[in-house]
């Protein structure tokens, strides 16, 4: 009863290295779980192992009991692992000079000594309130956009995902011509859509055409428009989607697939502004922004002379690279539960989620078709599934597993296999580090330092 009563337990930890002041504080916050430390690996120990909300740090610490260095290096490390960390500071050595320095370096606030203990314990509930209420606004917000998610729609968690969903958001608010690149499946159209309501042209149409999709003698009447009897079926006036997106974007996915022709004719629109519909005589302004995306490479197109090297220009102002679902190890997990909801929602409301065997399968799969290779086999798998847990024979996944070329050097070699396993057990685990921990097979302070260590911080 007690063990359990003691979890629900805000953890405050106390660093202090009078032992009479310890038992004074030990006993002085029966609301929370009170742990002790005298020095400073002990402090930084039980700040990994028993993540304190809460903290109260003497400045006078051994091996400089009389002076504030010691503490300092305390705060500091403490403030680099965990920033919103609430520290309170105590100081009987220049207090205010070292106080207003604790503060400056990330402090929530401080104490003087002697310590008068409710005054003390106002300020470490008041830090509690503080803490509390941080972690239900980020609670809220992150209810509100979805866990992992950038840009609205895009579901990653990802630093290379990330990265790129920063870069187009930067790029956005500017009337520059994007373009992405990236394999099939990887997500080009949402990030494009995701660029768009980022933008001050969310009010505006977002429309998407795919070049690739549309005969030859067809694309140009649907990106220009064309006048009534301009040719044989003709019989209104219409509008092409250039115009149509007229004060919003105008996303063309697989732009390497127009015609040498055409892109002549849309090079003149990005340079001026205007288009004529097929049949027109008059000029007509459009005030359309431009994102293109393709899987090809330009730079051999051009080369062999099947895409014009200024449109390319044009239409690259800014260039965006969207890694494979291969090189954002743990997305696939991620992804996965996320897809399974939706589909177990629609069609199989029975099944709850992925067996131990699925999550194997989809982690050592390679994922060739992307984004789209993964949700397309996740729907069958949720339709096939008889118990209420998608297993990998529902997956169908083949058996044989994707060639990888390994470094040959073996540092080298076990930092990358280290990096990737820590990271599909954060996604499995949804980024819990007492989970994670617990998967790996290692202790909590094991893996904040391996996370440290590979940069690969939640």
């Amino acid at each position: 009863m007690s063990d359990t009563h003691s979890q629900k337990r805000p953890v405050l930890l106390i660093v202090e290295d009078d032992p009479g002041l310890q038992a004074q504080l030990k006993w002085a916050y029966e609301d929370f779980e009170v742990v002790i430390a005298g020095d400073r690996a002990s402090a930084l120990t039980l700040l990994r192992s028993e993540e304190p909300v809460v903290v109260t740090l003497d400045l006078g610490l051994p091996p400089d009991p009389d002076g504030t260095t010691e503490g300092f290096a305390v705060l500091d490390e403490m403030m680099a692992l965990r920033p919103d960390l609430k520290v309170i500071v105590a100081s009987g050595h220049g207090a205010r000079e070292s106080a207003l320095r604790a503060i400056e370096k990330g402090a929530y606030d401080f104490y003087q000594k002697p310590v008068d203990i409710d005054a003390l314990g106002l300020i470490v509930r008041r830090a509690l309130h503080l803490s509390q209420i941080e972690t239900e606004n980020r609670n809220l917000a992150s209810r509100a956009s979805s866990d992992n998610k950038v840009l609205g729609r895009m579901i990653t968690a990802a630093p290379e995902m990330v990265k790129v969903a920063r870069t187009i958001e930067r790029v956005a608010n500017t009337n520059a011509s994007v373009m992405l690149l990236g394999a099939s499946g990887t997500g080009k159209e949402l990030l494009a859509r995701g660029l768009h309501d980022a933008s001050n042209r969310a009010t505006g149409s977002f429309i998407a055409i795919n070049c690739a999709a549309i005969p030859e003698n067809l694309l140009e009447s649907e990106l220009f428009g064309h006048e009534k009897g301009a040719f044989t079926g003709a019989v209104k006036t219409t509008e092409g989607k250039i115009e149509l997106a007229s004060g919003g974007t105008l996303f063309l996915d697989e732009v390497g697939d127009i015609p040498l022709q055409l892109q002549v004719k849309l090079l003149r629109f990005l340079q001026e502004r205007t288009i004529e519909r097929i049949g027109g005589r008059r000029s007509i302004e459009v005030d359309t922004r431009i994102v293109c995306a393709t899987h090809q490479n330009l730079e051999a197109m051009i080369a062999d002379n099947r895409f014009r090297e200024d449109l390319y220009y044009r239409l690259a102002e800014i260039v965006v690279r969207i890694p494979s679902l291969a090189e954002r190890p743990g997305d696939a997990t991620l992804l996965a539960k996320t897809f399974l909801l939706r589909f177990a929602a629609e069609m199989n409301p029975q099944v709850k989620g992925l067996a131990p065997d699925a999550l194997a399968a989809i982690d050592s799969w390679n994922w060739p078709g992307n984004v789209r290779e993964l949700e397309n086999r996740i729907k069958r798998a949720v339709i096939m599934a008889d118990g209420k847990l998608v297993t990998a024979a529902d997956l169908d996944l083949p058996h044989s597993a994707q060639d990888q070329v390994m470094p040959l050097n073996l540092k080298t070699a076990r930092e990358a296999t280290d990096r990737k396993v820590i990271r599909h057990a954060l996604a499995r685990s949804e980024g819990n580090i007492s989970s994670t921990a617990k998967m790996l097979g290692i202790s909590r302070p094991t893996l904040y330092d391996l996370l440290k260590q590979y940069d690969l911080q939640t």
